[in-house]
């Protein structure tokens, strides 16, 4: 395109699937510097993006859509980046009547390889690689410079310990959380300090296994915002996490990545994303079982009702992953 100087870049959810938009909105803005890159999401996501410097203007979705596209018509983009590929962005897209580009969401792959659990269906391309594809007619590229979260400095929020490692345990989905059995059981190791993260939810699953934790455990669950949690990201020698939107934001601050997988799997295209620092920079703990993946997304319970694919990661396991990240200093 001749000159471009205003883009809008949408994606509505959630955590983690916004993160990993990031690289596009960088390589816009470094494609295009003079540019205002405006970027449209739900508003309870806004903390997502609050301290990215290549974002111009945020645009917030609550209820009331038909009073949004007011908005967005008097911006009068240049292009529109749709990073959802949804109704209701294709709507956002036709109200518009701008340029846009899209990107492959392989759905119907997607489907199959939950029906079949053929991994050779899906494709070995991350999704970030895939995002991309929808910036190609601007002559877009991805620079493998990774994810982006800025993390605000919090003056008055202290690190509970000089050394620790950070356990993710919530998820939005039961089929991808850690269970609250093994979170106790990683957090007996005394050798280390631990920090544990999530909802009040996960807080009340940890205390409902009569969890009683020593000096060396903090327990943050449903007490942090989501810039905190990203602090205590931030400053954790490795992170263990299931397949949810903080892993995503500890790839995004180059941290050491155990991925414990549930229902979900690797070859659904959103493992942890570090191109500069490849593989060697996070483990894949996960059970081979004939029922995985069970869904692209995930339940509220187990549809076989046993929760196998999670109860059956012993923390030992998960542990011996961290090891050998924290060995290979």
């Amino acid at each position: 395109m001749s000159e471009v100087r205003k883009i809008l870049v949408i994606r509505f959810s959630s955590i983690g699937d916004i993160v990993l938009t990031t690289p596009v909105v960088r390589c816009l803005k470094r494609k295009y510097p003079d540019a205002e890159i405006h970027y449209l999401t739900k508003k309870k996501f806004t903390q997502v993006l609050a301290n990215n410097p290549y974002i111009s203007k945020m645009h917030l979705l609550s209820d009331n859509l038909s009073e949004l596209l007011k908005e967005l018509r008097a911006e009068r983009f240049d292009f529109v980046v749709d990073l959802h590929r949804n109704l209701r962005s294709l709507r956002v897209k036709l109200a518009l009547r701008r340029p846009s580009g899209t990107f492959p969401k392989l759905n119907l792959r997607k489907w199959w390889y939950v029906r079949t659990k053929c991994k050779g269906v899906m494709p070995d391309v991350h999704i970030v690689d895939r995002y991309f594809e929808a910036v190609a007619k601007l002559g877009v590229s991805n620079d493998k410079a990774g994810l982006d979260f800025f993390v605000a400095p919090e003056l008055d929020f202290a690190m509970p310990f000089e050394r620790y490692i950070a356990v993710v345990c919530g998820a939005t989905y039961t089929t991808k959380q850690i269970p609250a059995e093994t979170v106790c059981r990683l957090t007996a190791d005394r050798r280390y300090n631990f920090v544990l993260l999530g909802d009040a939810n996960d807080g009340k699953r940890i205390e409902a296994v009569g969890a009683e934790f020593g000096d060396n455990v903090r327990n943050f669950c449903g007490t942090t915002t989501l810039n905190q949690s990203a602090l205590l990201v931030q400053n954790a020698e490795a992170v263990i996490t299931s397949d949810t939107g903080l892993m995503h934001i500890a790839a995004a601050l180059d941290k050491r990545i155990v991925a414990v997988w549930g229902n979900t799997t690797p070859q659904l295209g959103m493992y942890p994303y570090l191109p500069q620092a490849g593989e060697g920079a996070y483990r894949n703990v996960e059970k081979e079982l004939p029922c995985r993946p069970c869904s692209k997304l995930g339940y509220d319970k187990c549809p076989k009702g046993h929760l196998d694919c999670m109860k059956t990661i012993a923390a030992e396991e998960i542990m011996e992953g961290v090891e050998s990240l924290i060995s290979n200093e």
